[in-house]
């Protein structure tokens, strides 16, 4: 399906400045709104504002509670968010790093969280919303190694139900769901293929193949735009009856 355009809305990308995140705020740009690219400051973050329309950075450290409620305040007017921003760290959990933990959770958890508590009443208002937080086929299915992706992944999925349901008790055209994609081609994959060739000991095209495409039916790596299109159609207007679901663009892998 091909959503209609967006123009005249606000729109609020976390992550934005490459791979999932940068796709999805191109494609929200591209069929007309007004986007607000989020990432941590930098040479990165001007870069991806300087190639869309009518975009904006507003640079934000989201793995900060403060970070988080500044850039709620900033966006209180967006008519869709989309929570995207994310990083990995694979380690056995005996050794895994708990600062590092909390830095996942912060980002991957609470941001979202303050971000949609800060929002939404703006949405409320006015009568229209579109929340899409990006969880991952992670958000279902367990890996090793992965103790704090996992468990974040988890959490985004229910607090998108949550949402959900509280948003339907208003009775306006506010929606959230959660996007979950198995391994796409970003900059935080291509740091997995390194982490996971030196825990298993084989080189980075046995991972690909043999651990990270491992579970998918079909072996391909899934392309930051198939997840933007995904996004868009759940921004759309026509998209009121989806809420409180996961949308799985998995190639298979939960099929088995």
């Amino acid at each position: 399906m091909t959503p209609d355009r967006f123009d005249g809305r606000l729109a609020l990308v976390t992550g934005a400045a490459s791979g999932i995140g940068l796709a999805v705020a191109t494609h929200l740009a591209n069929l007309g709104a007004t986007v607000l690219l989020n990432d941590l400051p930098g040479d990165a973050l001007e870069r991806a504002v300087e190639t869309l329309p009518a975009a904006s950075a507003v640079a934000a450290d989201l793995s900060t509670r403060a970070g988080a409620l500044e850039l709620a305040d900033v966006a209180s007017e967006v008519d869709i968010l989309v929570n995207n921003a994310g990083l990995q760290h694979v380690s056995p959990i005996e050794s895994f790093d708990p600062n590092r933990w909390d830095l996942m959770l912060a980002l991957m958890l609470t941001a979202p969280f303050l971000l949609i508590r800060g929002i939404i009443p703006g949405m409320y208002e006015r009568g229209f919303g579109r929340i899409v937080n990006i969880s991952s086929v992670h958000g279902l299915v367990a890996s090793p190694f992965k103790s704090a992706y996992v468990s974040a992944k988890h959490g985004l999925i229910g607090l998108t139900k949550t949402v959900a349901l509280e948003a339907a008790q208003r009775e306006v055209d506010v929606t959230c769901n959660a996007v979950c994609p198995s391994y796409v081609r970003t900059p935080l994959v291509e740091q997995q293929l390194a982490d996971q060739a030196r825990i298993h000991g084989v080189s980075e095209s046995e991972v690909l193949e043999k651990v990270l495409l491992s579970s998918n039916a079909v072996r391909r790596l899934i392309e930051p735009e198939d997840v933007a299109r995904a996004v868009a159609y759940l921004c759309a207007p026509e998209s009121w009856p989806m809420t409180g679901t996961v949308m799985t663009l998995d190639a298979g892998w939960l099929a088995h």
